[in-house]
């Protein structure tokens, strides 16, 4: 009987962990940058990543609002406190809150309409380094890659990055803060989109950057592709 009861336990222990497995998504992130990073995720954290080191997440199921990206120039104590040159989230290293632009978003929420997972990488908040999110299942690739801070208009260029024009200018036309159906692209936001035709140039920029997936994969995000 204590055989059959261990065999049983061993079973509910497996169905279980599978359980958990398939009710969660597994987002690895890498450094593919020659400098330092520190990424952070919402949810997720943050952490400090040398070149060619990786993080790994496990987001649950269900999750809306996700956002991944990459902060640069970054200085914390040994509690985790201090300060990025972009991306910062309030002063810590594991991140609670959403990134000061510039900062290249990886975007998602998982397991939505019809079992899909729905993800995109967005410049909306502006651009600090390159990024390209891969999904495990045979679904698209997204990456936003280009030399946006070389190329910069000079009224958007800060150090470490190209910002946001809602962030510069904080007005209506930049902003989207009139309402959705007065939300049009504008000379910034096609700059961007000429250079990262697959990400999110301005807020309703949907058409050409939602990407869908099955729900269940799992993701690679690598910052410098």
């Amino acid at each position: 009987m204590a055989r059959v009861m261990k065999n049983i336990s061993i079973f509910l222990l497996i169905a279980v962990s599978c359980t958990v497995t398939a009710q969660a998504a597994t987002f690895n992130i890498t450094n593919s940058c020659n400098h330092t990073v520190w990424a952070a995720a919402l949810p997720g954290g943050g952490v400090r990543l040398n070149s060619g080191e990786s993080w790994s997440i496990n987001v649950t199921n269900g999750t809306t609002g996700g956002r991944i990206w990459g902060r640069t120039n970054c200085t914390f104590d040994s509690n985790g406190l201090g300060k990025c040159q972009t991306g910062d989230c309030n002063g810590t290293l594991a991140c609670k809150s959403y990134g000061t632009p510039p900062n290249t978003l990886v975007e998602f929420a998982l397991n939505q309409y019809n079992n899909l997972d729905f993800y995109d990488i967005s410049v909306v908040d502006g651009f600090n380094i390159g990024v390209q999110l891969t999904p495990t299942y045979n679904c698209s690739t997204v990456k936003c890659d280009a030399d946006i801070n070389g190329e910069c208009p000079t009224q958007l260029k800060v150090p470490g990055g190209c910002n946001s024009p809602c962030a510069v200018f904080n007005t209506t036309q930049y902003c989207c803060s009139s309402g959705v159906e007065r939300c049009s692209p504008t000379d910034y936001s096609r700059f961007f989109k000429s250079r990262c035709p697959a990400a999110y140039s301005y807020p309703m920029d949907d058409a050409t950057s939602t990407f869908t997936c099955v729900g269940g994969s799992n993701y690679n995000v690598v910052f410098c592709p």
